[in-house]
Order: C-alpha cells, then structure tokens, then sequence
C-alpha cells in the first residue's frame, strides 16, 4: 500500500506564491517517478509537472517559467514550488506516484489565487 499527503496549500494573492509538499509512505522500495496533477470542478485533471527517476522534468506550458518541481529521495517527498500565482492557477493539487505502471493519488490540497 501506497501513501501519499499532500500539503502547503492555501489562499495566495495574484503574483504570490506557495510550496506544495507531497510525503510519500508504505510500500516505497526505491525511487520512482512522481508528479503533481491539478483539477478544477468540471475539467479534467491536468498534469502541472513530473520529475523522473533520474530527476528530469516536464512542465505543462501555462506553468512553464513558473512552477518548479524536485525531490528529496531519502524523503520520499516531492515539492512544487509555485511562483508568480495567477487566478487560473486555483485548483485542487493532487500528487501521484507511478509504481508498477500502477497510479497513486493523494487527497488533494486547494490552492486558492484571489485577491
């Protein structure tokens, strides 16, 4: 069984910025490939950023310049540190582990861009 909590969201004025954390448990025996994902009620979720085994990254492009995502293995964390927030950045962040070709979610934590 895998495990994740998410955490760091929060209200954050236009402009602003916020750390999300993603602290990984259970059956982690390695390292493996993570993600954060966003959705907003009535869309589909989106992939924000992925970090590989070997730390590469991908971003999608509204996030690009913006948004950084890394790791710290002997953690077991994943972070996405989000600056220059925009009011179509406000969604409900998920983070999702890749194992075995097998996808774990966890709850979600809101982030929130408002003035």
């Amino acid at each position: 069984q895998v495990r994740l909590v998410e955490s760091g969201g929060g209200l954050v004025q236009p402009g602003g910025s916020l750390r999300l954390s993603c602290a990984a448990s259970g059956s982690i025996f390695g390292i493996y490939p993570m993600a954060w994902y966003r959705q907003v009620p009535g869309k589909e979720r989106e992939l924000v950023a992925r970090i590989g085994l070997g730390g590469s990254t991908i971003y999608a492009t509204s996030v690009k310049g913006r948004f950084t995502i890394s790791r710290d293995n002997a953690q077991n964390t994943v972070y996405l540190q989000m600056n220059s927030l925009k009011h179509e950045d406000t969604a409900v962040y998920y983070c999702d582990l890749i194992k075995n070709d097998v996808n774990y979610w966890g709850k979600g934590t809101l982030v929130t861009v408002s003035s």
